[in-house]
């Protein structure tokens, strides 16, 4: 992979204009091309299956590294997987700006001398209104260009019109999303490396000082579990397609005996394997979606990691068959130990963050579900595959019941 050659990486969000770099000339056609692709629905044709609302493979540009600030404008390196064909040069003018209709919060974009960048955006359709704040998010990742984090270079940000949007550098790399990928690291040593540093990444964000990276006012530091609750069960609340008493009692019960709070740190919000971007060798060169980013308890990452984090033999699997399902990743007991020891916190309660963890993604699930049963992301709601992501949900309620009653 080839380094890139320069991009913005301050800590509050770069306003692009034209007399910056040429990025100005970037973004006004990208405002075009949204439109134009997301009216015909081109994004929903090729987008990505059911259970895979994240990242697309190989995102970002180059390496994961941060460079200087204020450089040049951003060059990335060709991507090595074959991406399918935009509409090059319509509405581009002299760039020559392809916005390629990939993904639902996620596109690749491509100029006329094949530099490639990513675009985020928030998914198409109705959506609430405190979800998808890309600012905040761009925020997010400029702030952690200069730390230990491994995180997309951050290119610009454009709050204009109807849709915001930011640009992030090209990160190539594979994503672990399931066990169909793990065949490009076939080594068990190699897949325990990787697991490995997984948990050390996670310590590196709960490592990093909010106000020293200029993130202490993201958001309040206190009371994050009784916060989340709150937040989610509204959410629920908001969009919920069906009655599911479960979820409130569940929510009710968890109220009610939440853990005191240690020290606040930037909790990613969902953490996981498949939200990593790898370099060949597997060490991790980008850490992805930041959306849900906020500051409180490091342990509410760790118990979702660790919902995530199936085994052989699982009987509930909410998304695709997990790349940790796979002889050589370490064992979630394993995973526990690593964490508690190499951040020196005490996870005796892990199985409330656990409970927690089951409860929440069974709610953000439901607004995916939701979505596509609303249509908005262009299937039919009969469809088998819809039909399962309503079971999924509900199986995921019942197995944070019964997390928390293991408490």
């Amino acid at each position: 992979m080839t380094g890139g050659e320069g991009y913005y990486g301050a800590s509050e969000p770069v306003k692009v204009t034209v007399a910056q770099a040429g990025l100005g000339q970037l973004f006004g056609v990208l405002r075009n091309k949204m439109g134009m692709i997301d009216g015909n629905r081109q994004g929903d044709a090729l987008g990505l299956p059911l259970q895979m609302p994240g990242p697309q493979a190989g995102r970002g540009a180059a390496d994961g590294r941060r460079g200087p600030r204020n450089a040049p404008a951003p060059t990335a390196a060709p991507a090595t997987r074959p991406l399918r064909p935009g509409r090059r040069g319509e509405g581009g003018g002299e760039a020559g700006i392809d916005l390629l209709p990939i993904g639902r919060s996620d596109r690749p974009v491509a100029d006329a001398a094949e530099r490639r960048w990513a675009l985020r955006r928030p998914p198409l359709g109705k959506r609430l209104a405190s979800a998808h704040d890309m600012g905040r998010e761009y925020r997010i990742i400029s702030a952690l260009g200069s730390t230990r984090v491994p995180v997309p270079p951050a290119v610009g940000l454009s709050e204009e019109g109807e849709d915001p949007f930011y640009v992030m550098g090209w990160v190539e790399g594979p994503i672990l999303r399931s066990k169909a990928e793990v065949d490009a690291f076939p080594e068990p040593a190699d897949r325990r490396a990787i697991g490995e540093r997984v948990v050390d990444t996670l310590v590196a964000i709960h490592d990093v000082d909010p106000d020293h990276v200029g993130l202490g006012g993201l958001a309040k530091k206190e009371d994050y579990v009784a916060r989340q609750l709150h937040r989610w069960h509204g959410q629920w609340q908001k969009q919920h397609t069906r009655e599911l008493p479960l979820v409130d009692e569940v929510h009710d019960r968890l109220a009610a005996r939440i853990p005191e709070q240690g020290p606040a740190t930037i909790v990613h919000g969902d953490y996981r394997l498949d939200n990593m971007i790898l370099a060949p060798d597997g060490e991790i060169a980008a850490v992805v979606d930041w959306e849900l980013c906020t500051l409180g308890d490091p342990l509410a990452d760790v118990g979702l990691l660790l919902v995530y984090w199936g085994e052989e033999g699982d009987e509930l699997v909410p998304l695709l068959e997990p790349a940790t399902m796979t002889p050589g990743f370490p064992t979630r007991e394993e995973v526990r130990e690593l964490y508690a020891e190499r951040s020196g916190r005490d996870l005796a309660e892990i199985d409330f963050y656990v409970a927690l963890g089951l409860w929440k993604l069974a709610i953000v699930l439901e607004g995916v579900f939701a979505r596509f049963a609303a249509g908005q992301y262009g299937r039919d709601d009969a469809d088998e595959g819809v039909k399962q992501f309503a079971n999924t949900v509900e199986r995921l309620v019942e197995a944070a019941d019964r997390a928390e009653a293991r408490l």
